[in-house]
């Protein structure tokens, strides 16, 4: 589910902000090699009969975007804190236009069913692909859909429609009897593997990646044209401490007050190995909300207002 933006302080490494600028602003001047994209259009150049997709935002759409189009429990929670961590805004799924255009990263809803139209509207993004082990992602996605599906009806369900649309998209939940039967999420996964395989076969603004890969961060990094200095999430500080470690502090420690027990929480480890930094482990287990407890200013609102209020885009899968 989609969390509030923190609004805590903090200042940031000037490294991770140089880091944000080199993908939040596009470089005009450069000579990009990113197949079939050269210069940023106009929403009237990419499709006239919808002219007025990105509205008062058009503007905005000249910064370059990052999209993490993993299926869930691929690792896009791992993902998009070590992007935080490097300076960048990320929205952990995102449901209208202007979470788009305030973040820099976006990862889950509605990136892993909407990579095509997204691709036509920010012409200058980049895509990352998540893989994961079928033998973990399965019973991982089928614990997943435990917790999901009854919100995700299309009538009663509390989640967002763009979720909905993006779950009955991919996963077909309201076309059979059993969305978490495993010959069905193994189908699902392969279909959308092989579609966006095949999509972007050939291009320099795509990557996959398989986050429990060694150094499989420090290759991330290298597609983005970020250095590898910043902070993980192995490096904890008060101002993006996890609300998870608190609560699991001893009882003792957590009543005497917020700053003992950080104090008695021990940082993680920094994530790193011979071939590199790696990705923090996340979202573990049932583990499902470690995006929602992690703290840091970069988050993106999900759910973020803009001139055209809480509009989405409109295009149609």
């Amino acid at each position: 589910m989609p969390d509030n933006a923190n609004n805590s302080t903090a200042s940031a490494h000037a490294q991770c902000s140089a880091n944000a600028q080199h993908i939040g602003n596009a470089d005009h001047a450069a000579n990009t090699q990113h197949t079939g994209h050269s210069q940023i259009a106009t929403p009237a150049e990419m499709n006239p009969a919808k002219s007025n997709t990105l509205g008062g935002e058009q503007a905005s759409v000249e910064k370059k975007k990052l999209f993490i189009i993993g299926l869930p429990r691929t690792g896009t929670t791992s993902v998009s804190v070590a992007l935080l961590e490097q300076g960048l805004k990320v929205a952990h799924m995102a449901f209208t236009k202007q979470a788009f255009m305030l973040a820099d990263a976006i990862s889950d809803v509605p990136c892993f069913s909407d990579y095509r139209q997204l691709d036509g509207l920010f012409p200058q993004a980049k895509f990352v692909y998540l893989e994961r082990d079928m033998a973990k992602w399965v019973p991982s996605m089928q614990m997943l859909l435990g917790k999901m599906l009854p919100h995700l009806d299309a009538k009663s369900g509390r989640f967002h429609p763009i979720m909905k649309r993006s779950f009955r998209h991919t996963f077909a939940i309201d076309k059979v009897a059993y969305p978490a039967d495993e010959a069905h999420l193994i189908a699902c996964y392969q279909r959308h593997q092989n579609e966006v395989l095949a999509y972007f076969h050939g291009r320099e603004d795509f990557i996959s990646l398989d986050i429990s890969h060694a150094g499989s961060l420090s290759r991330l990094l290298q597609f983005l044209g970020l250095t590898t200095d910043c902070p993980t999430l192995g490096q904890v500080t008060d101002r993006a401490f996890s609300d998870s470690q608190i609560k699991s502090a001893p009882t003792h420690i957590s009543q005497e007050g917020t700053s003992q027990a950080k104090a008695a929480v021990q940082p993680l480890p920094v994530n790193t190995s011979e071939h590199g930094l790696d990705f923090p482990k996340l979202n573990a287990g049932t583990h499902v909300a470690a995006w929602h407890e992690y703290k840091h200013p970069n988050k993106v609102n999900s759910n973020s207002a803009g001139p055209q209020s809480r509009k989405f885009f409109d295009y149609t899968l």
